[in-house]
């Protein structure tokens, strides 16, 4: 049975509505008002951007969404883990800075914002997954599992590794923790490069299984020992423990997919995206090339899988800007991220997605 998807486009021809009143009418058309928010913890997972990415979506759009669950009686809050790579969010404190920056705060989006997975990325939780076949038990950030009710808001883009950066992206990987993104990106284990590291023993320290070895002042880690939990990358001061981001495309779809069900299985979830400033890479990057599309519409729906088919589908379905990233070259002439990366594999996620029961790729889209 194909899933509802309802969708607004961006005009606002008169006084009597703007963007983020017809955002909150297209919440209550989907039906995300039905829920019952009343006393219950509500998380919104959502992207703060890099410092120096401008492609980000802007705090009024949280404060739209935030304002809707406090409404209701519920207890929103801003959420998203730390990054794996080394970065301007790779710990709690560097990820609040740049939210801030971004313009993310209490005053602007009319709710508190707490980093999943604490102050060094090692704050989880381990999920089982139903079904899995690349990831037993995920590993996600706390604060994102003790929430009542999971909302997930969206920026629909481009992506170097996932193909685009949809619905499934934002949760599977987003909510994973600095260990869970490892083993999302990793087929192997990691290791230390050995000209940044100082000696200090702290990877040594925080390993449970005696993996990492001092060695004439340089930490080591034995694979033999090792089973990839990722709690010395969190906790190395000089990022000199990295991993060797050589998993598939394929299976890096698929693993997202299956974090992706460990955070929406059991409890109620509703899934909001904006088709905007639809740039060709993730808003991790810390700058955004100019938009591949013209600016699309909102989307929204409870069914995550339908939802990044409904998005994929409206941004294929348009002429790419002239000069953009999908603007001519050989190849994938109905599939624009796939001309702008094309050794990625989109689909694998959303059938994936699908075979685990997330969600259909069918969907009936409803216009507002």
């Amino acid at each position: 049975m194909a899933s509802k998807v309802y969708f607004a486009d961006f005009r606002c021809p008169s006084w009597r509505e703007n963007l983020q009143q017809k955002l909150a009418r297209l919440m209550m058309t989907a039906g995300f008002g039905d829920i019952d928010m009343d006393g219950k913890y509500v998380a919104i997972k959502m992207h703060f951007g890099e410092p120096g990415n401008l492609a980000f979506l802007r705090p009024n759009w949280a404060k739209t969404v935030a304002d809707f669950v406090k409404e209701r009686g519920g207890k929103p809050f801003l959420t998203d883990c730390n990054t794996l790579y080394v970065g301007g969010r790779k710990n709690a404190l560097d990820h609040l800075d740049s939210a801030m920056l971004n313009g993310f705060s209490p005053m602007t989006t009319g709710c508190q914002i707490l980093i999943a997975d604490g102050l060094k990325g090692n704050d989880e939780v381990e999920v089982p997954v139903a079904g899995g076949e690349y990831v037993k038990n995920a590993k996600i950030g706390r604060a994102v599992m003790d929430a009542d009710v999971f909302i997930s808001l969206t920026h629909f883009k481009g992506h170097e590794e996932a193909g685009f950066g949809g619905c499934l992206k934002n949760i599977g990987m987003g909510c994973g923790s600095r260990a869970g993104k490892m083993e999302q990106h990793n087929a192997g284990k990691p290791h230390v490069k050995q000209k940044l590291c100082v000696g200090c023993g702290q990877c040594r320290k925080v390993c449970a299984y005696g993996a990492p070895v001092i060695t004439d002042g340089k930490a080591v880690i034995d694979h033999d020992r090792c089973v990839g939990c990722g709690r010395c990358i969190a906790v190395c001061p000089k990022n000199a423990v990295q991993i060797n981001w050589d998993e598939t495309t394929t299976n890096l779809n698929r693993k997202i997919a299956e974090y992706t069900k460990a955070v929406v299985d059991g409890r109620p979830c509703f899934h909001i995206a904006l088709v905007i400033d639809v740039s060709p890479n993730c808003d991790c990057r810390s700058e955004n090339d100019m938009p591949i599309v013209p600016n699309v519409g909102m989307f929204a729906s409870f069914d995550p899988v339908a939802l990044d088919m409904a998005c994929v589908d409206a941004v294929n379905a348009q002429t790419p800007l002239r000069g953009s990233a999908a603007d001519g070259g050989e190849g994938h002439a109905h599939d624009h991220f796939r001309r702008i990366h094309p050794d990625t594999d989109w689909r694998s996620c959303l059938e994936h997605g699908e075979k685990l029961g997330i969600g259909t790729r069918e969907y009936e889209l409803i216009k507002i």
